[in-house]
């Protein structure tokens, strides 16, 4: 037997975390969430905004815990500076994230983009792609997948 989720949105619960620092980033990435969740027919979005993207593990695992979801989608962007800060951050956002996803009983997708400056970071979060949408899509696929994985004895 092969299991695979789908993108069919119908009836499927998700929330959204999205980092406001580089909004100028952040919110594209949502903007490409929305649209995708909208054109597959999810209707049950709930987003949390959090200052940054360290502060998205924290959010993350409290949603995970209240088992409302069918699904956690994370957004933000973490853009090189000329500190070994950006370093930390995306390091740390990306253990807190694999931990969640790993401890609770749903997907936690994560879709923090990590890049070398602003322009990079245009490019990944709409002129050339929407990195939010194709982040959606492996929001809805992985929801889905984990509601097949429940239903096998």
């Amino acid at each position: 037997m092969i299991y695979e989720g789908h993108y069919t949105g119908e009836g499927l619960k998700i929330g959204i975390i999205v980092s406001r620092f580089n909004d100028l980033l952040t919110r594209e990435l949502l903007e490409g969430a929305l649209d995708c969740f909208k054109r597959h027919g999810v209707e049950n979005i709930d987003i949390f905004k959090v200052p940054g993207a360290f502060e998205i593990p924290f959010v993350a695992k409290e949603l995970a815990k209240k088992g409302r979801y069918d699904a956690i989608l994370t957004l933000g962007a973490v853009v090189r500076g000329e500190t070994y800060h950006f370093e930390l951050v995306a390091n740390e956002v990306a253990k807190g994230v694999a931990h969640i996803n790993l401890t609770y009983e749903m997907p936690v997708i994560f879709g923090v983009i990590t890049v070398d400056d602003e322009i990079q970071g245009l490019d990944r979060a709409g002129i050339k792609l929407n990195k939010g949408f194709e982040y959606a899509l492996t929001t809805l696929e992985m929801a889905n997948l984990n509601k097949e994985i429940k239903k096998i004895s």
